[in-house]
């Protein structure tokens, strides 16, 4: 289950990614050659960064691709360090679902109040709970990380590294 959201996550991801690129492409040679922008690019591009962000933060709290301090791990027992990483898991899964309860109130206060981009006038509360769903997400991943069993860490320079 967890390969296929990898690579569920990685699709919006790079498709979010080459949709902002072809826009962007477009768009600068429509200016350039037609002298006529894509209206709306602007906040097209901020949505599709939306999706780059959200989806890929699962994907590098699942890899631990993230910045880690690990200046002195080798100088802690194989049992501390894992106690550590569980730890620190645990302390994210927090924060991010925090996060997530946060942003979920937000979404709500968009939808009542109708909130919408400003030259398309796209609805802004769907973009709001898909990222309260990708940020909760992502802390379900922290959770999995700091309960996973030791034979998937064998080897693994960042099993249970924040």
């Amino acid at each position: 289950m967890i390969r296929t959201l990898e690579r569920l996550l990685g699709w919006v991801a790079g498709a979010s990614l080459f949709g902002m690129m072809a826009l962007t492409f477009v768009d600068v040679l429509g200016r350039k050659l037609l002298s006529y922008s894509i209206p709306g690019s602007l906040e097209l591009t901020e949505l599709l960064m939306f999706g780059v962000i959200f989806a890929g933060l699962p994907l590098t709290s699942l890899r631990g691709e993230h910045v880690l301090f690990d200046l002195l791990d080798h100088l802690l027992p194989r049992a501390l360090r894992s106690l550590q990483g569980a730890l620190s898991n645990l302390i994210c899964t927090a924060l991010l679902s925090g996060g997530a309860w946060l942003v979920f109130v937000r979404a709500g206060r968009t939808a009542d109040q109708g909130d919408t981009t400003a030259q398309l006038q796209l609805p802004m509360a769907p973009w709001y709970y898909a990222a309260c769903v990708l940020i909760l997400l992502t802390a379900l991943m922290h959770l999995y990380l700091a309960f996973r069993p030791p034979a998937e860490t064998e080897g693994d320079p960042t099993a249970g590294a924040v």
